[in-house]
């Protein structure tokens, strides 16, 4: 959706430096007529390819000339160019038998646009150690895709590989068991054994035991044959389903997960056999509680039977512990609990007698480890087995915002290896209120590695939001000391991809640098460890060279803005400053621009704001926004009070202040930066996805002169629509009640919570100026203040989101559409057409829109994991007439003729104000 924004509009005046066949700027409007600029619409990526190769006139689409063209593809390849450099996802360290040596085994991505898919391939090295600190990697000579393969997890010694290969929508699954030198093992998982299994990263959990015999892992339970009926009555076994009528009936509906787990209901655990191919289901969990991230639980002293612990989501989670499935991606708000159950071996036959499991009354039930607690997860065993380590998110469950700082905690385990539900927990690592500058902000980890462990036993190593970066940390499970172990003070973000005893593998990288692979020499001044970093030579560094040449005159920083008037009776880490990350284009003519005053044809900027709220954003880099930055777009994001790496009392700032609070430190950073003169005020926009588009239609609201383009994927702008529609409708009563909403969670909610969700909507800014007209038909209703949207803004809307559904957006669109007519008064008429589509069919949906400031497009859910989808919304007018639209993800795009382009660039300045 980033890149959307420079697929969509030119900011007025402005032409990307970069690109020597750019024309001068043309004459600037004063400030006053920034509603009169001219916004011209770029192709898509793979249609400008295909454009590309056109030469003459004949071919060329009506309504463009050979410099615009030249233009459009000129822009696809720059954007080609930062989409086909790999990412770094996964790393595994294996060790040797010489103490100076180690193999490592990387899993890098690479985006295919045209095949809307990202390709995955592994490339190995060998690691060599001298004892002057040097490093020298070895790497094999090609990289090795793996196709339709969805995970691959190494076992502990390092001498076995599952890969576990899942074509899409195709069935069956299939897991490899692989040696060093060829395939072991294979079989094939038909559906009636289970579905799919999770590598979602959330419910993932995929863990061999120390034997390496067995492995433990989540799927999603087998279908339950259930009656079909169709429009002749109940349907005969054994007919097809052409046979059925116009409609068919099966069996009771069944809640999913929500957003990301469509079709998904129920998560349990499997374990493979390795030695008989059996696949064994794990019985005793109730039928209410859905497994995820299982571990091993270590051999026991005295009892042979091996235990498997887990996390378990109770599906009773909704008002007041209700039977209700609320939404489960990114909320870790949801109540969890570890539980520890037996682990099936071998397949029981039906004359076996009970299993002694000493002090365990029933071995197959299982045993809930953590009742105090309302949150625990990702489960890790420290390598003695003395301890299990876990994070908690309690302060999230007890807000019930979907994300707030975590705790780490400590369980002291059995010596005998017999699950105790009254073993003693201990908190290592509290929830961190108001951290001082540049102190250890809290934990905010969304993971652990498979072994997190330094050679000690009890030194824990993780990545955590350290306020607008990204660190590497170090805990003591013991002392509960934490020490940052990457750089401190640098724009960069850091990420630990393996350890290689006590050394660390990582990943740095920041906007305007691509990630770098380093490695992190561990010594030790005073009983206290530290690391000294080393580059790693790597064969993709050579992908990066044209797009750090591209960044090579960026400037990146980490900008401090001071809160706008802070009330003295705030808590002392709500008034702090909040941080923003600026990334500044400089070029020869920035100078000239200044001495020339000519500050308006220089450094337009894009704000871009994070969703959630309770997230961040990070210095980590962004292909994306590397893309826009390199077009000469200054960039902006602004990590806004209640966002993730402050502190608590920072995060828990925002609730009940949505829309006010996040707006106004927006435009407090955006007033920091103008003010220096970095950027220039008049050259604006702003985009934001989820709760960023949120408050992106709230700031053109809010602020309608501000901004001169505007770009949203998915936008919450009616909270009042959202409660009764969403997968999470408690986020509603949180974000605009407060932690007291948490009290009033309903699905049928008041007209009095009604009335105040809408009034912190954007929409509610849409109504104040329609009302006009209701006033000028019934005087004795008062009229408000009127505040139009007069900025162009483009809307990207999944057709299939079940947390902000598609009629969130489109009802925006469809009411600026009714507000602006009755508001402004005459204006241009105009046409625009919104499409929704999947992988069958193309649906237009054609909405009278007065102006072009308003514009829609429904996109389908993506199953790549793209961070912008290029589309071609439509706008047709009496002189210029074009249509488009996509009748599959990425596919053959459809268009007929553009009759004329000055056409329609004469129409737009003609509109009245």
């Amino acid at each position: 959706m980033v890149s959307a924004l420079a697929s969509v509009v030119y900011f007025p005046g402005y032409r990307s430096r970069a690109k020597s066949s750019c024309r001068q700027s043309t004459k600037l409007l004063p400030p006053a007529l920034t509603h009169r600029y001219v916004f011209c619409r770029k192709f898509p990526t793979f249609l400008a390819m295909q454009l590309s190769g056109i030469t003459t006139a004949k071919d060329m689409p009506v309504g463009l000339d050979k410099e615009t063209l030249d233009d459009y593809s000129s822009q696809a390849k720059l954007l080609q160019e930062f989409t086909k450099t790999p990412s770094i996802d996964q790393a595994w360290i294996f060790k040797s038998d010489s103490a100076n040596r180690s193999q490592a085994m990387f899993l890098f991505g690479q985006t295919d646009l045209l095949a809307n898919k990202k390709r995955k391939f592994i490339l190995s090295s060998h690691i060599a150690k001298s004892n002057d600190q040097s490093i020298d990697f070895q790497w094999s000579p090609f990289p090795v895709e793996m196709d339709d393969v969805s995970s691959i997890v190494p076992s502990p010694s390092g001498s076995k590989l599952l890969v576990i290969r899942h074509k899409e929508n195709q069935s069956p699954m299939e897991l490899e068991i692989w040696g060093s030198a060829h395939l072991e093992k294979s079989i094939r998982i038909p559906q009636s054994v289970h579905g799919t299994l999770y590598t979602d990263g959330w419910f993932e959990g995929i863990s061999w035991n120390n034997e390496e015999t067995h492995i433990a892992y989540v799927a999603e339970e087998p279908f339950q044959s259930k009656p079909v009926f169709n429009d002749s009555g109940f349907k005969v076994e054994g007919s097809a389903d052409h046979d059925c009528g116009s409609w068919k009936g099966q069996g009771d509906w069944e809640e999913d997960w929500g957003e990301t787990y469509s079709k998904k209901r129920r998560p349990a655990l499997f374990i493979f056999n390795i030695t008989s191919g059996e696949i064994l289901a794990v019985k005793g969990i109730p039928r209410y509680l859905s497994a995820g991230q299982v571990v091993w639980a270590p051999s026991g002293s005295i009892i042979s039977q091996k235990y498997l612990v887990f996390v378990g989501w109770s599906s009773d989670n909704g008002p007041q512990k209700t039977p209700r499935k609320l939404g489960m991606k990114y909320c870790y708000n949801r109540p969890c609990a570890l539980y520890a159950v037996r682990a099936p071996l071998e397949r029981e036959s039906s004359n076996k007698g009970p299993l002694n499991a000493n002090n365990v009354e029933d071995p197959s039930e299982a045993i809930a480890l953590t009742d105090n607690l309302s949150s625990a997860f990702f489960p890790r065993f420290s390598p003695d087995g003395k301890y299990l380590v876990f994070l908690s998110a309690r302060a999230a469950v007890e807000s019930g915002v979907h994300w707030a700082t975590n705790s780490l905690h400590r369980m002291d385990w059995p010596a005998d290896g017999s699950p105790s539900p009254s073993a003693k927990i201990s908190c290592v690592v509290p929830v961190v209120m108001s951290p001082e500058d540049d102190c250890f902000p809290g934990l905010y980890c969304s993971g652990f590695l498979p072994y997190p462990w330094l050679s000690n036993r009890h030194t824990i190593v993780l990545s955590s939001a350290w306020r607008s970066t990204r660190a590497i940390v170090s805990i003591n499970i013991l002392s509960g000391k934490v020490l940052q172990v990457s750089p401190s003070g640098t724009v960069y973000s850091w990420d630990v991809l393996a350890l290689d005893g006590d050394d660390i593998l990582a990943v740095s990288s920041s906007p305007i640098d691509p990630p770098q692979i380093k490695y992190g020499y561990c010594t030790r001044q005073m009983e206290q460890p530290s690391w000294s970093w080393l580059n790693v030579p790597c064969p993709l560094s050579g992908c990066f060279d044209k797009v750090r040449s591209l960044l090579s005159s960026k400037q990146c920083s980490i900008l401090k803005i001071p809160v706008n008037n802070p009330s003295v009776t705030l808590p002392e880490g709500v008034k702090r400053p909040f941080e923003a990350i600026f990334v500044l284009h400089s070029n020869p003519k920035f100078e000239a621009c200044k001495e020339n005053k000519l500050d308006s044809a220089c450094n337009p900027v894009i704000l871009v704001l994070h969703g959630g709220p309770h997230a961040v954003s990070s210095t980590t880099y962004s292909k994306s926004l590397a893309f826009l930055s390199s077009l000469g777009y200054n960039i902006l994001l602004v990590n806004y009070r209640g966002s993730l790496g402050f502190g608590e009392e920072a995060l828990q700032s925002l609730p009940g202040n949505i829309g006010s609070q996040d707006v106004d430190d927006v435009l407090s950073a955006l007033d920091y930066i103008c003010g220096r003169g970095l950027v220039d005020g008049s050259k604006v926009a702003v985009l934001g996805g989820s709760h960023g588009g949120f408050l992106t239609t709230h700031l053109i609201a809010q602020a309608p002169r501000r901004f001169v383009a505007a770009a949203t994927r998915n936008p919450l702008c009616n909270i009042s629509l959202m409660v009764g529609t969403t997968d999470i409708p408690d986020w509603c009563y949180i974000e605009a009640c407060g932690t007291e909403g948490k009290r009033f969670i309903s699905e049928t909610p008041s007209t009095e919570f009604l009335s105040l969700f809408y009034h912190k909507s954007p929409i509610s800014h849409l109504s104040k100026a329609s009302s006009i007209h209701l006033h000028q038909q019934t005087p004795f209703l008062k009229a408000p203040s009127v505040k139009k949207v007069k900025t162009p803004i483009l809307f990207l809307l999944g057709a299939q989101d079940a947390r902000i559904p598609v009629y969130n957006g489109l009802q925006f669109t469809m009411w600026a559409r009714w507000a602006i007519k009755h508001a402004a008064g005459a204006l241009l008429s105009r046409t625009l057409k919104a499409f929704t589509y999947n992988s069958e069919a193309v649906i237009p949906v054609e909405l009278e829109l007065p102006t072009t400031r308003v514009q829609a497009a429904v996109i389908p859910r993506l199953s790549a994991p793209f961070t912008f989808q290029p589309i071609f919304p439509v706008i047709t007018s009496p002189q210029a007439r074009c249509q488009g639209g996509n009748n599959g993800p990425i596919r053959a795009l459809k268009y007929s003729k553009l009759e004329s382009w000055t056409c329609y660039k004469q129409a737009i300045r003609k509109r009245i104000p």
